[in-house]
């Protein structure tokens, strides 16, 4: 019998879309839901501006789907865009499934037999209708919200790589690579989930262009991703806007111009220069620069649906976050300036005394001029009493009395000034990062997906409501205690479901047959399931006493497109063992006082 696996792949991942697709608009919310929906679905529908950093293209997107129907229908319209662009993920986590799952089953040659093909393609259906159906994805997929097209970007990237991956060595290849750093540029104006997937693409690069492969190579490639994820954040989101921002307060107080006169000089400017030096080392034949120059434009130009955001809030809309209407508002809008920092790798423990202040210059527009004003960005702290990786920082009342509810803390006492400062040690700094950060706000999630959920109901780390349940009541007596005799509104919830393990030890054991057959594989999948999970939680170092149920959402709608990749391309990898049968906001230690900007 003639078959052609390419022709059955983009058939059934196609299929993988539709039934995908079909769940998602069947279960989907009729109107909005809790959270930020409610604002997004009204911002899209009048392309208002929402809360920073604005999600400008997300809300272009949302705004065409509501032209098919007026205000009453708005929510449900922005709804079913969000199943749209979800059943999308699947159907990109398929082929990218199959892919994996070829490449391990065939390591040369370009033909699979019939056998082969059933197992790669059973083995992308069984994996792609497993995450579409798990706990948090399935969530995100029928509500107004960010997460579902975010995700879509992301799994779009990462087959977009694996398509390069096929024709690296084809001429203008690097097309590919010139289509992700543009689809990168589009997903920013979505949610900043999609630069989590840079390391990954590095290590298949490496993978590919270098056939010696070395554990110092490896490295110089994640050093590499680092500093492009590092070019992305600081010189292109952020550095781009504020070297316009200079040169709109140099022509509006300097010459005399309109307000955002300067940014469009810029912006038209640094485009220019750009394009010319695409031609120049097109003309030179300069493969590596040309390519560097090409990515960066057009990673600008996906980002420029910001500009959307200052000609929306120059319209004064009902909704008009942070009033963005120039660059230096918009600066702020990006920046998330009213939510302040969280310590990251040094910082105070939430008893660390204050001893200043930090004040910074920031500019707002009055009576067509651009005019300085001082603010209080953040606290100071005797280097005595600023740590290491600080975990435990917000001063709040209630996140203090959550962190010893989480934590015994007995402390150590440090002299400062005529008193004795108690501050956590660093052994329970990181007990409440093992315990809350990474086990509650983590791995408790990432079990209801592939273990099973206890109910649907708000915890707060009790046993009785909002944890992982296995269904094996030998082991869910040892973490939540008999579960038998529960009361009705427990027995009953219909946010309860278990799976026995079932799907986590098909994910393991794919993850081991993974690790056997092809370490590449293993390699590129870990490091996109640690970034987009893992280094979340890490990152967002999240203080205990705040709304929970919007957070977790975006850890886990985040980390989602990686547990996927990692569970599902494990079930992929076993699934091909088939072979074997034929052949071997500001925070508690910023300032009580948000940034002062006057818009």
């Amino acid at each position: 019998m003639q078959y052609s696996f390419k022709k059955l792949n983009l058939i059934v991942g196609w299929l993988s879309f539709v039934l995908a697709s079909t769940v998602y608009l069947l279960t989907m919310e009729p109107t909005a839901s809790f959270w930020d929906c409610s604002e997004f679905i009204a911002t899209s529908y009048k392309l208002e501006v929402g809360h920073p950093p604005g999600a400008p293209l997300f809300m272009m997107i949302s705004r065409f789907f509501t032209m098919f129907g007026g205000p009453g229908q708005a929510a449900v319209l922005v709804n079913s865009m969000s199943a749209l662009a979800s059943g999308a993920t699947v159907m990109f986590l398929f082929w990218t499934i199959t892919h994996l799952a070829r490449r391990a089953m065939r390591k040369s040659g370009d033909e699979l037999t019939l056998p082969q093909t059933i197992a790669v393609l059973g083995a992308g259906l069984i994996g792609a209708g497993a995450y579409t159906f798990t706990d948090t994805f399935w969530f995100s997929a029928v509500e107004g919200e960010v997460y579902a097209l975010s995700s879509m970007f992301t799994a779009l990237v990462f087959w977009a790589i694996l398509k390069w991956e096929n024709v690296a060595d084809e001429p203008h290849a690097n097309r590919w690579i010139v289509l992700i750093a543009y689809l990168t540029g589009l997903a920013i104006g979505v949610h900043l989930l999609n630069l989590l997937i840079i390391p990954p693409i590095a290590l298949i690069y490496y993978f590919r262009k270098y056939p010696r492969v070395t554990k110092w190579g490896v490295v110089k490639s994640l050093l590499v991703s680092a500093a492009v994820l590092i070019f992305v954040m600081k010189f292109i989101i952020a550095g781009t806007v504020n070297l316009g921002a200079f040169f709109d307060r140099m022509f509006v107080n300097g010459l005399g111009l309109p307000v955002n006169s300067g940014i469009t000089f810029f912006a038209l400017a640094l485009l220019a220069a750009l394009g010319w030096g695409v031609y120049w080392t097109h003309k030179r034949g300069k493969v590596l620069a040309n390519t560097i120059l090409l990515c960066t434009a057009v990673i600008i130009v996906g980002y420029g649906s910001y500009a959307s955001v200052i000609i929306r809030s120059a319209a004064n809309p009902p909704m008009n976050s942070n009033a963005p209407s120039n660059p230096y508002g918009l600066l702020s809008l990006l920046n998330r300036d009213q939510y302040g920092a969280r310590p990251l790798f040094k910082g105070p423990y939430y008893s660390s005394p204050v001893a200043g202040i930090k004040e910074s210059t920031v500019y707002y527009e009055d009576e067509g001029k651009y005019k300085a004003a001082k603010t209080v960005t953040a606290r100071e702290y005797d280097p005595r009493f600023e740590f290491f990786f600080p975990r435990m920082y917000s001063d709040k009342e209630s996140d203090i009395k959550a962190y010893k509810n989480w934590v015994d803390i007995e402390g150590r006492q440090i002299p400062y000034d005529d008193e004795t400062v108690t501050v956590p040690t660093f052994a329970e700094n990181l007990k409440f990062f093992f315990a809350y950060q990474l086990n509650f706000m983590y791995w408790r999630y990432f079990l209801w997906n592939f273990v099973g959920r206890q109910s649907d109901i708000q915890s707060t780390g009790e046993i009785t409501d909002g944890n992982w349940l296995s269904g094996i009541d030998a082991v869910d007596r040892i973490f939540l205690g008999p579960q038998d005799n529960l009361p009705q509104e427990q027995a009953s919830n219909k946010g309860r479901n278990t799976y026995y393990f079932l799907p986590f030890i098909l994910g393991i054991i794919g993850l081991i047959y993974q690790l056997n057959r092809d370490g590449r594989n293993f390699s590129v999948v870990m490091a996109f399931f640690i970034m987009t999970g893992i280094a979340i939680a890490v990152y967002l170092n999240s203080p205990p006493a705040e709304p929970r149920a919007g957070t977790p959402v975006r850890l886990n709608a985040t980390s989602a497109s990686a547990r996927g990749a990692f569970n599902t391309g494990a079930l992929s990898e076993m699934m091909s063992a088939f072979d074997q049968y034929r052949s071997p906001s500001l925070f508690s230690n910023e300032p009580s006082i948000a940034p002062t900007y006057i818009g």
